[in-house]
C-alpha cells in the first residue's frame, strides 16, 4: 500500500513524499481494532476508528458500572439486615452505620430507602437476608474472619469455601478462629499530619480503647457499646470521620512470609469479589 504524504522543505514549503506502508495484523484475527499501518519512514498510522474507541470506552464504563452495582447490592443487603432492628437511624445505630457507609459510596437515596423498607418487612425478600460469619485459615496460617450477608446460605457457603480452598486456605470450625479476635468498634479519622497527636488525645479523652496513627489517618478502637458515643463526640469536635463500623480486631498480629503474602492478597481479593461477602478481617 502506498500513501501520499508531505515533507517540509528547506524553504518552508511542502513537497510530496511517497511512503510504502504495510498493514500489520492484530494478534487475534478478530481484534481488527488493533491493526496498525507501519510506514517505511518510521511513522505509524493507527487504524483504530472512532467507533472502536467508543467500544473500548463503553466496555470500561460497563465494567465500572457493574462493579459499582455489585457494591450497591452489598450495601443494600447490609442496610436490610440492620433495619430488622428498627427502621429509624436515630435509634438504630447499626442501621445508621450502614446508611452512612452507603452514602459515602454515593448510593442513591431511593436505593437506601428501599433497602430499609425491606428490612422493616415492607418489601419483597424482607425476611430472606441474614448475616453470617465464616472462620478460616489462609496461606501461612493467617486467621481470617469473613462476614457475609445473604439470602441463600448454601450458595454463600459454597462460594466462600471455594474461594478459600482455591487460594491455599481452609474453612475452620466455629470459634476455632474467632478466639484470636475481639469484636470492636473502629473509627477512622482523616486529618493533617500535624494534627496526629491532637486527634489521638481527643480520641483517648472520648473513651477510645486504643489509638494508632500513620500520619494522615488515625484508627480509633472502641468497645462495641462505646462506638456510637465516641463517634458522636469526635464528629462533634469537628474531626473528619472517614468510616465507623464494627470490626474484628486481631488480639495478636501474625507474621506472614514474603512468599505467602501474595497468596493472602489473592484470597482477600477473591472474597471481596463475592456478592455475599460484606467484610474480611485477618490477624496480619
Amino acid at each position: 500500500m502506498t500513501l501520499l504524504s508531505t515533507n517540509e522543505s528547506e524553504n518552508g514549503g511542502y513537497s510530496p513524499l511517497l511512503a510504502t506502508c504495510y498493514l500489520l495484523p492484530a494478534k487475534h484475527p478478530f481484534d481488527l481494532d488493533k491493526n496498525m499501518i507501519r510506514c517505511d519512514q518510521n511513522n505509524e498510522i493507527n487504524a483504530m476508528s472512532g467507533h472502536s474507541k467508543w467500544a473500548t470506552t463503553k466496555h470500561q464504563k460497563f465494567a465500572a458500572d457493574a462493579k459499582r452495582g455489585a457494591a450497591f447490592t452489598k450495601l443494600a443487603n447490609m442496610i436490610t439486615v440492620a433495619a430488622r432492628e428498627g427502621a429509624d437511624t436515630e435509634f438504630n445505630f447499626k442501621l445508621r452505620l450502614a446508611v452512612e457507609k452507603a452514602k459515602s459510596h454515593s448510593m442513591p437515596k431511593d436505593n437506601i430507602e428501599r433497602a430499609i423498607a425491606r428490612g422493616a418487612g415492607k418489601g419483597d425478600g424482607a425476611h430472606a437476608m441474614e448475616e453470617l460469619t465464616y472462620e478460616a485459615y489462609g496461606p501461612g496460617g493467617v486467621a481470617v474472619m469473613i462476614t457475609a450477608v445473604t439470602d441463600n446460605k448454601i450458595r454463600s457457603y459454597t462460594d466462600v469455601r471455594t474461594a478459600v480452598t482455591k487460594h491455599g486456605g481452609r474453612l475452620a470450625d466455629a470459634r476455632s478462629v474467632a478466639y484470636l479476635f475481639d469484636h470492636k468498634g473502629l473509627i477512622i479519622i482523616s486529618h493533617d499530619p500535624k494534627m496526629a497527636d491532637e486527634v489521638q488525645l481527643a480520641a483517648i479523652d472520648a473513651g477510645a480503647d486504643d489509638v494508632e496513627s500513620d500520619g494522615t489517618l488515625t484508627r480509633v478502637i472502641t468497645a462495641v457499646k462505646d462506638l456510637q458515643r465516641v463517634q458522636r463526640d469526635l464528629a462533634g469536635a469537628g474531626y473528619t470521620i472517614v468510616e465507623a463500623k464494627l470490626e474484628w480486631i486481631a488480639k495478636m498480629p501474625h507474621q506472614i512470609s514474603d512468599a505467602d503474602q501474595p497468596k493472602l492478597d489473592g484470597l482477600i481479593e477473591a472474597l471481596d469479589n463475592l456478592d455475599d461477602v460484606a467484610d474480611v478481617a485477618t490477624n496480619i
